[in-house]
Parts: structure tokens; sequence; C-alpha cells
């Protein structure tokens, strides 16, 4: 995302909790309030002090702990979906990266707006993650680097998985080596939409573009919260309506203490977290 921030630098990006206090001037809040929020970094703490326009409020009957992983998970696949993927029921969703917790976002939400789910994942015990999740076809994928056969046998195996006239949706949280391949596999005026790159800042072939009529579209949830705040509320509501109506469920697979934070993101960093990772305050 082009931002590092300063150092010393305390991570943990997004958080739930009950309000201890108030500001001077605050209203609609009150001492006691469950929420969520996006803190960007800072979260790994015990309290932190946040601008009450970040906060949105957690329903009651929802679990503190799994709403936690809501937020930009789920926030960045509904902005990506709805508002730049231009979703529709019956279309065929391609996710990369499905077994993740953005991943299994996109899944759900997918499935959750009538569509076809096609998953990708490094291996079977993720392939068993994303399935439960609600996704219709797997693919496994191997480790990159890639050469040339390997890149056009991965895209073969994706086009086999998304039959048909390719996906309409590509849902690109991997980057690398990976992205080409999926490329490959999209339909005729299809939108490929980028998530994020762990694996590595893709080079794509832009003659594809043309060829297939289709769209390479970045997708920057956060920037999209700050500029259109309004638009990411109606957003975030949404999500709870989905959530309590039983279409969508945030999947928490491990919880650690603060003292053990750090391997949560030694986790994180080995790409071997499914779902989520929360940190408690216990």
């Amino acid at each position: 995302y082009q931002f590092k921030p300063p150092r010393p630098f305390s991570p943990g990006g997004e958080i739930s909790g009950t309000i201890a206090a108030l500001g001077d001037g605050v209203t609609g809040w009150q001492v006691g309030d469950r929420v969520i929020a996006g803190v960007g970094s800072g979260g790994l703490r015990e309290q932190v002090t946040i601008a009450a326009a970040r906060l949105f409020k957690v329903p009651d009957g929802i679990d503190l702990v799994q709403a936690s992983a809501l937020l930009m998970t789920y926030g960045t696949t509904i902005h990506a979906l709805k508002d730049r993927g231009d979703i529709a029921a019956g279309q065929t969703v391609l996710v990369l990266g499905a077994a993740g917790g953005v991943g299994l976002s996109a899944v759900e939400l997918a499935k959750a707006y009538g569509c076809r789910v096609v998953a990708a994942v490094s291996s079977e015990e993720k392939a068993a993650v994303a399935r439960n999740a609600g996704a219709d076809e797997v693919v496994i994928y191997g480790r990159p680097p890639f050469d040339k056969d390997q890149s056009k046998a991965l895209a073969q195996q994706f086009k086999d998985a998304v039959g048909g006239e390719g996906a309409d949706i590509v849902y690109d949280i991997v980057g690398g080596d990976y992205s080409e391949p999926a490329l490959r596999a999209i339909a005729w005026e299809g939108r490929f939409l980028v998530i994020g790159f762990p694996a590595g800042i893709a080079k794509m072939p832009l003659n594809l573009t043309l060829l297939k009529s289709c769209d390479i579209r970045g997708v920057f949830w956060g920037a999209f919260t700050a500029r259109e705040p309004k638009r990411n509320a109606a957003n975030i509501a949404e999500l709870f309506d989905l959530w309590q109506a039983g279409k969508i469920a945030p999947l928490v697979s491990e919880t650690y203490p603060l003292d053990r934070a750090h391997e949560a993101i030694a986790k994180l960093e080995s790409r071997g977290a499914i779902g989520k990772l929360v940190v408690t305050m216990d």
C-alpha cells in the first residue's frame, strides 16, 4: 500500500472492545457500547484512543472476538465485489488465496450474492476450509516461482475450474506469479480486482485486457473509507445484516494472549494462517 509507519511501530490494525470513556462533545455513543474499529496500527494494547467517526457498533448477540475479524476483511471484500467488481447473481468468481481471512470473506460474500465460486488455495487443508465456506470448485496451486510451462498449466487449471466463458470476477489477494494465469482465465468484459500482492507485484500482459475486453481494477479499501465514509458505513451495516441472516460468519481459527502476539504475526508471515488470528487482552 506504499505506506511504511514511522518507528517505533506498534502493530494491530483492527480492534473490538467496549467504550471506556468519551471525549468532550462526542454524541451518539455511550460508555459500555460494544464496537469495532480500524486503527491502522497500534491496536495491540489494552486501551486505545480513537476518533468516534471510525467506530461501528456491534449488534447484540455477536461475539466481540469474532466481530474483530469483520472490518478489514469483509469491509474490503464488500467494497471490492459490489463497488469495484459490479457483482451480480449468476456470475462466476475466482478467488485467489481463498482460505485466508480476506479470501474466505470473498467466498462467503460471493455466495451470498448468488454467484458460483472457484477457490484457489495452496493445500488440501485450506481446500477443505474453502469448501466449508461454500466454494463450488477448488484449485490447489503450487509454490512459486513458476516457469513458463508451470504458469501455462496453472492457467489451464483455472480455466477448467471456472468453465464456460471464464471468470466474471477474479479476486486477487496474492499477486506474484499467480496473477497472470488467473487473468488468462477471465471472461469477456471480466473484472480483475487487485486486492493485495504478498507474493510480489505482478507484471501483467496488457494485450490480454484488449483480447478479453476486460478491466484490471485496483481496490484500496482504506482510501475508500476516508474518501466516502457514508458509503463505507452503509457497507458495514449490510455486512452485519448478512451476518445476522446467517449468510456470513467470520472465521477466527486461533486466539493468542497479548504476550504471544509475536507468534500470531509469525504465522501470518509464513502464510500458515487460516481465517483470522485474534490477539486477546485476557
